[in-house]
């Protein structure tokens, strides 16, 4: 309670804090507003007769947009576009010459990528907004049939089309703008915390409905209490894979200070087992949802070809696992590799006179460093992805279709994203406290003795 006071005394820091809280409410807003011309109470009655008791791939697409994309609202897409088209120019950085010239330019660089990320967002957006529309208007032929009532006003038509396009691509690219916001005047990442939000927004009624199972009996003792220590370990395990670190121990040479030859202290170099923290996570489910998506909005003779892929790719079959699993471990290098260097690394030390103990300078550390690199990012790829299949695996042990969602969301990618967001915000608003702490508590008498002994 003292450091959250602390936190609001500072008036920037409130600021920011509050700011945040601000966007976040924002979308919390946008999330429930329905896009014009569809009757929510009808979309919310067929998804909950449809996915009563079978897991469907919709509910594992609203987990990450927050609800919002069973409500048809205008944040239906949620932030994924976005993710999306940045793996998209990712990747195309690592094949495309004048991209990686780009790269290279600094700032203005930097600009013209996220410049390149934002149409590609855009073109995502309407491409699977499109996506949605042909989706909604099969599921209102189907409702029409068997209700003789119209889920969409006047049975839909290129207005609704239209509109719908309109509306999700916009809210999509507000989304971005008030990510980026956050970043820049808020607290945290923004568009990691934005997905944090949507994943949170799920928790209080997942919650309520397993403690009103446990209180009716409809869940046994025994089972709820295990699922709590399941659940308590897998933060414990989140937590240890965020923050666990090998330090490569390094020495540096003699240095001459003033007259006096003096030996540098022995220092370390850290290295993350997880250096790409929950992107590999993100950017797997991101891709994982995305050709699905694309399948469930084909028709006509490409029905067939869209049911086959869809149930190879639904959550919790084994080629689900399989390929997610893969793609964590292939994001895991592929973003270790971006932040860590070993060639760079390597003659950084040479240049300012450290080197590893018993390892020669140059080729031999860039290969320590690379075979060192490799073995803790791999241990580290395949915890996240056990982390992140935990949840399909429980369901299946236990028969939980039912609390499927909960699973989801305490439990694996969801969880690693909250545990991973969280610890990074924290941190950023702990080094906001030391930073200020210095002149801003420190006591008067103290800056008096430390203003003469500076003037003496």
């Amino acid at each position: 309670m003292g450091t959250l006071l602390k936190i609001f005394t500072i008036p920037d820091l409130r600021k920011k804090i509050l700011f945040t809280i601000g966007i976040l409410f924002v979308f919390r807003i946008g999330a429930h507003i329905t896009v014009p011309g569809v009757n929510y109470q009808i979309l919310n009655d067929y998804f909950q007769s449809t996915y009563a008791d079978a897991p469907g791939l919709t509910d594992y697409i609203d987990l990450f947009a927050g609800g919002a994309f069973k409500r048809l609202s205008v944040f239906a897409l949620g932030i994924m576009p976005y993710i999306s088209a940045s793996i998209i120019m990712q990747l195309m950085m690592v094949v495309v010459p004048s991209l990686q010239k780009l790269q290279k330019e600094g700032e203005f660089g930097r600009k013209k990528i996220n410049q390149y990320t934002r149409y590609g967002t855009v073109i995502l957006c309407a491409m699977q907004s499109y996506g949605i529309t042909v989706y909604i208007d099969a599921i209102n032929r189907e409702i029409y049939k068997n209700q003789q009532i119209f889920l969409v006003a006047d049975g839909g038509g290129i207005g609704f089309v239209l509109l719908t396009i309109l509306t999700i691509t916009t809210g999509t690219i507000l989304l971005m703008w008030m990510g980026e916001m956050i970043t820049e005047k808020g607290i945290g990442n923004g568009i990691s915390l934005l997905i944090f939000a949507g994943i949170i927004a799920g928790a209080p009624p997942a919650i309520a409905q397993f403690w009103t199972d446990i209180q009716t009996e409809q869940v046994d003792m025994i089972l709820a209490l295990i699922l709590i220590i399941v659940f308590v370990v897998m933060i414990g395990l989140s937590i240890l894979l965020a923050e666990g670190t090998r330090k490569i121990p390094l020495q540096y040479g003699k240095r001459i200070v003033g007259r006096r030859l003096m030996q540098a202290s022995s220092q370390s170099l850290p290295i993350k087992v997880n250096a790409a923290n929950v992107m590999p996570i993100i950017f797997a489910s991101s891709l994982m949802l995305f050709p699905t998506q694309l399948a469930g909005y084909l028709k006509g003779d490409y029905k067939v070809f869209a049911g086959i892929i869809q149930s190879y790719l639904t959550p919790g079959t084994v080629t689900y696992i399989i390929i997610y699993v893969t793609l964590i471990i292939f994001f895991a290098y592929f973003y270790t590799a971006i932040q860590y260097n070993p060639k760079d690394i390597a003659e950084s030390l040479k240049k300012n006179g450290g080197f590893i103990p018993g390892v020669r300078p140059g080729v031999q550390t860039e290969e320590t460093i690379e075979r060192i690199l490799n073995r803790i990012t791999l241990s580290g790829a395949f915890f996240l992805a056990f982390i992140a299949i935990a949840p399909d695996v429980i369901i299946k042990l236990w028969d939980l279709q039912k609390y499927r969602s909960m699973a989801y969301m305490f439990g694996g990618t969801s969880l690693l994203i909250i545990v991973g967001v969280a610890l990074d915000t924290l941190k950023q608003i702990d080094s906001q406290l030391t930073m200020r702490r210095y002149d801003g508590f420190m006591d008067k008498s103290k800056k008096q003795l430390k203003t003469a002994k500076i003037m003496k």
